[in-house]
Parts: structure tokens; sequence; C-alpha cells
């Protein structure tokens, strides 16, 4: 039981977090963009599984936004237990050939909102003694596939980072790396999802299956299935040059969904 706040839930991986919190009956705090995807899916949850909802439509790009988003992880009023930083999206091009502005607001979703939404969670978890928060990296954050990478690589360091300066307080932090995922993501990318075999596909429902279990038992790190945790190997003991000249080659991005 509690109440879990997820971001980016109208769509991918959040929608699928929204989902099974809602069938374990944990109300959900439901955060994206789009207001009317939001209310259609809140009706959806309450009926299917009797829980609360509440919901935000908000754009974490913009400020006021994220202090909505983070004066709700503050409330005392039927305090959120689990924090799911989960909004995301790949820039459509090349960092030197995209608009800056579409550049910066990838910052301010993938990185900014997971420091600001996660300080907040931690502050009102660790004066409770019990709480959890899920951020949402990517395999990708090992590789080199532009800033996209780099925000996932961020994302795991800061939860590596917080999860330490937890250890002892009732409150865990993890990272979910998933790899190629089942979502809507890959389509708004623009990529060729036909280029990558069947066995790089992973489904939307066990990854984040895994990650809840994972959460559930304190880990650190969350990296469903055994292939892309052999891959997440492969990668840390490879030489940088070699990554680079892998992702050069493979310039697609590696994650489940533009889940704004």
């Amino acid at each position: 039981m509690g109440t879990a706040l997820v971001t980016g839930a109208s769509a991918g991986l959040g929608l699928e977090f929204a989902w099974q919190l809602a069938t374990a009956r944990h109300d959900v705090v439901l955060v994206a963009r789009d207001g009317e995807r939001l209310e259609r899916l809140a009706g959806q949850l309450e009926a299917a599984a009797g829980i609360r909802t509440e919901i935000i439509a908000a754009d974490l790009a913009e400020r006021a936004g994220l202090d909505e988003v983070s004066a709700r992880l503050s409330a005392e009023e039927r305090p959120v237990g689990l924090l799911v930083n989960n909004a995301g999206f790949a820039p459509g091009e090349p960092f030197v050939d995209d608009d800056l502005a579409d550049q910066e607001r990838a910052l301010d979703v993938m990185v900014r909102a997971v420091l600001v939404l996660s300080h907040a969670a931690a502050r009102a978890m660790t004066e409770r003694g019990r709480g959890a928060i899920l951020n949402v990296g990517s395999v990708a954050g090992l590789m080199a596939s532009g800033t996209y990478s780099a925000h996932k690589a961020w994302v795991q360091v800061f939860t590596e980072s917080l999860a330490a300066e937890l250890a002892g307080t009732g409150v865990t932090a993890t990272v979910l790396r998933p790899g190629l995922t089942h979502t809507e993501f890959h389509q708004r990318a623009g990529m060729d999802v036909h280029a990558y075999p069947d066995l790089a596909w992973l489904n939307a429902e066990d990854v984040v299956s895994r990650a809840l279990a994972d959460v559930r038992r304190g880990a650190v790190i969350s990296t469903p299935s055994l292939r892309y945790q052999l891959a997440a190997g492969a990668l840390r003991l490879t030489p940088r040059s070699a990554v680079r000249a892998l992702t050069k080659a493979r310039s697609a991005v590696l994650d489940p969904a533009d889940e704004r």
C-alpha cells in the first residue's frame, strides 16, 4: 500500500509502472504533459484497481511544472513513498545539427528534473524514515550515443551517489538500466526498429516487474534480463575508443520511451 508518483506516466514504461503499481494496490500520482491522457488513465486505473489517483499535468522542462511536482513530493498529506523518475525523450538530431533549445529541454527533463525531484523526495522520505526513489537510466549511459548517453550516465552516477548517502536512513535509491524495450519511444525518435534483432528487445511488463522487485529488495542497480547484464559488463570492460567506434556505427539510442 501507499502512494507512488510516476513521471512520464502517460506512455511507455511510465504507463506500465502506473498499471503495475495500481494493481499492487498503491495509490498513484500521475505526472505528464498531456492532461487528457492522464485523465483517461486515472479513470481506467480507478475502475480496474479501486485505488485513488491524482494527476499533475506538468512539463518538467519548465520550472513551474517542476515546482508543482516537487511540492507534491514534499506534502505531508498522503505522503509519497515511491518516486519513479521516468520522464525522458531522445533528441531527434545529432548534437551539432540539433536546435540548442531542444537539447536544453532534454537536459532539463532527464537531468535537472531528476535532481530536483529526487531532492524533494529524499528530504521528505528521510524525515519519515522510509521510502524509495527509482530513477530510469539506460544501458545507453555506458555508451557514447550523444547527449542522451551523457544524461543517462549522469542518472546512474547520481543515483549510486544518492544511494550511498541514504544508507541507513530507511530510504533507498535505485537506477533502472533497460535496453531496447517495446514502447512508443523508438517510433517517436524516428528509429528503425527493424534494424535490431528480435533478441535485443525486452517487454515493458517484464522490465517494470523486475525494476519494482529490485526496489523492494533495495538494489542500487537494476538491469533487466541476462542479455543486458552481460552487455553492460562487456561495455564496462571495453576500451572507450572501441565503445565510441561501436556507438558511431550504431548511433540510435537505447531506451524505452518519450514519456514527458
